[in-house]
C-alpha cells in the first residue's frame, strides 16, 4: 500500500545509515473502529515486507491513524502531527503520513495546509489502494468513503493476542444531527456475514478469547442489504456456534434498531455476554426529534425494561449530551432524572459540539459551552457515586474474569461488565501462576475507586 511513498523515501535516505526505510511506526488514533483500520494499514504494510517498528527512531514512515470525530480529537491529531514533524526533521530522508478520518475532515474544513510538511494524507477509499494519491495534490473535491474491508484483507492485529475487535460494517445512515460520522465515514455498508463469520474463526484459532463486535451502529448490520435476509441476530447465532473457548462482547448499538428477536439471544446467554452498549444521547422527546435520533422516550424505557427482565446480570452502558442547543433547565431535569432512575452500570457524558457542516451546528439556542460542560459534570459525578454504590455491595462476591496482563507481583482482569479499555478493572495482588488470555475466577474483596480488587480462586473458569 505505501509502495510508492517508501520508495522515495529510500531514495532520499541513501545518506541516512541509522534510519530504516522498510520500517514504518504507527499512531493508532480515536476508536477501536479506527484501530482496525490501522491494522488493516499494518497489515497491508507487512505483507509488502516492511516491518512494523514501536521505536519510531527505528523508523523511515511514521503513520498516523487519524480520529477526527470532536475537537479533542483533532486536537490530539494534531499534536502528534507535530510530533511527526519534529521527528522527521531531526534525519534526512524520513517520512510522515496523515491517514484516516482527519483526511476526510479535510474535505469539509480545510486544515491540511497547516502542515504542509506531512508527506501524504490517505483517506478511508486509500486503505484499498497499492499506491498513495499524489502528496502535493491529494484527493480534491467531496470523495464518498465506500471501501469495506473483509476477510481476504491482509491485518496484523495490534492488541493483546486474546482480545480483537470483529468490524461489520462501516459508515452510517442514522443521520443524527449532531453527528459527523456519515460525512467522515459514508454511507452504511455492512460485510457480508459469510465475511464475518470467516474471519473470526481465524481470530478464535490464532487464540482469541474476547471477541468485540463493532461497528457505528451494530444493530443496522445488513439493513443496507434487505435483499439478504442477514440482520444482527442471525450473525450473532453463527458466530456463537463457532468452535473455540471464547466470549462475544457488542458495542454501539442504537435504540431505534432493537428487536425482540436481539434481546431474546442476549438473554440466552451462552458466548454472548450480558454487556449492551447503546447511546442514548438524552431522553426529552423535543431534543430526540431534533438530534434525529429515529426513536421517542416512550419507546426508550420499553426497550430498557424489556433488557433488564430478560437479560440475568444485564451490564447497560450509555452515553448522553448534555447543552444540545435549545437544552432548557427543564429538559437537562429530565435527563438527570432518567439517568438516577435508570441506575445504569456504565456511562459517559459529552458536552454539545457544533461540529461544521452537521445540522445541530446550524440550530437555534446554541448553549455556551461551560454551561454544557457543567451540566456534563454533573451528571458524571453522579454516576461515579452510583459505580462505587455498586462495587461496594460487590465485595465478597464471585465472577468470571479474562486475565489481560500479570507478572509475579500483580495482574489485572475484567469481567463481563467492563469492555477493554474503556470500563473498569479487577485488580489482583501477587496472583501466583497464572497466564494472560485465561478464563479465571475471582473473589472479590475491596474496592480501588471505580475498579475492583480480586483474589484468583483455585481452578479456571472454563
Amino acid at each position: 500500500m505505501v509502495e510508492a511513498l517508501t520508495e522515495k523515501t529510500m531514495k532520499k535516505s541513501e545518506k541516512s545509515v541509522s534510519a530504516a526505510p522498510e520500517a514504518f511506526y504507527l499512531v493508532s488514533l480515536g476508536c477501536h473502529k479506527n484501530l482496525v483500520d490501522s491494522e488493516v494499514i499494518a497489515g497491508r504494510l507487512a505483507t509488502r515486507g516492511y516491518a512494523i517498528t514501536f521505536d519510531p527512531e527505528a523508523a523511515g514512515i511514521y503513520l498516523i491513524n487519524t480520529c477526527a470525530f470532536l475537537p479533542a480529537a483533532r486536537e490530539e491529531a494534531a499534536a502528534e502531527i507535530e510530533r511527526a514533524l519534529q521527528w522527521k526533521a531531526a534525519r534526512q530522508g524520513r517520512r510522515v503520513v496523515v491517514a484516516g478520518c482527519l483526511t476526510e475532515y479535510d474535505r469539509r474544513v480545510p486544515c491540511r495546509k497547516r502542515w504542509p510538511g506531512v508527506d501524504c494524507w490517505l483517506g478511508v477509499n486509500d486503505l484499498a489502494s497499492e499506491t498513495l494519491p499524489d502528496p502535493v495534490e491529494g484527493k480534491a473535491g467531496a470523495v464518498v468513503p465506500t471501501y469495506l474491508y473483509d476477510h481476504l484483507t491482509p491485518r496484523l492485529q495490534l492488541t493483546v493476542p486474546h482480545v480483537a475487535y470483529l468490524k461489520i460494517a462501516d459508515g452510517c445512515n442514522n443521520c443524527c444531527t449532531y453527528c459527523a460520522i456519515p460525512g467522515l465515514r459514508g454511507r452504511l455498508r455492512s460485510r457480508t456475514a459469510d465475511s464475518v463469520v470467516a474471519e473470526a474463526g481465524t481470530l478464535i484459532a490464532n487464540g482469541v478469547r474476547e471477541l468485540v463486535v463493532i461497528a457505528q451502529d451494530i444493530t443496522a448490520f445488513g439493513m443496507d442489504r434487505p435483499e439478504s435476509g442477514e440482520n444482527l441476530t442471525g450473525l450473532l447465532r453463527r458466530l456463537g456456534a463457532l468452535e473455540g473457548d471464547f466470549v462475544i462482547r457488542l458495542l454501539y448499538t442504537h435504540p431505534a434498531h432493537f428487536s425482540d428477536e436481539l434481546i431474546a439471544l442476549l438473554g440466552e446467554g451462552g458466548r454472548l455476554l450480558p454487556y449492551v452498549d447503546m447511546p442514548l444521547q438524552h431522553i426529552s422527546d423535543r431534543i430526540l426529534r431534533a438530534m434525529n435520533r429515529h426513536v421517542d422516550a416512550a419507546r426508550i424505557r420499553e426497550i430498557i425494561a424489556a433488557l433488564r427482565a430478560g437479560v440475568p446480570d444485564l451490564t447497560l452502558r450509555t452515553t448522553f449530551i448534555t447543552g444540545f442547543p435549545g437544552e432548557s433547565e427543564a429538559e437537562f431535569q429530565e435527563l438527570s432524572d432518567f439517568v438516577r432512575d435508570m441506575r445504569f452500570e456504565r456511562m459517559g457524558v459529552f458536552p454539545f459540539s457544533a461540529e461544521p457542516g452537521t445540522a445541530a451546528a446550524a440550530l437555534p439556542g446554541q448553549i455556551a459551552g461551560d454551561i454544557a460542560s457543567a451540566r456534563a459534570a454533573k451528571l458524571m459525578k453522579s454516576q461515579e457515586q452510583r459505580m462505587k454504590r455498586r462495587n461496594r455491595a460487590l465485595v465478597g462476591t464471585v465472577m468470571p474474569v479474562l486475565v489481560d496482563e500479570c507478572c509475579r507481583e500483580y495482574a489485572w482482569a475484567r469481567g463481563a461488565s467492563d469492555a477493554p479499555e474503556i470500563d473498569n478493572a479487577v485488580y489482583i495482588e501477587r496472583p501466583g501462576r497464572v497466564n494472560a488470555g485465561e478464563f479465571r475466577r475471582v473473589e472479590i474483596i475491596g474496592t480501588a475507586g471505580c475498579d475492583l480488587i480480586g483474589k484468583f480462586l483455585k481452578g479456571k473458569q472454563q
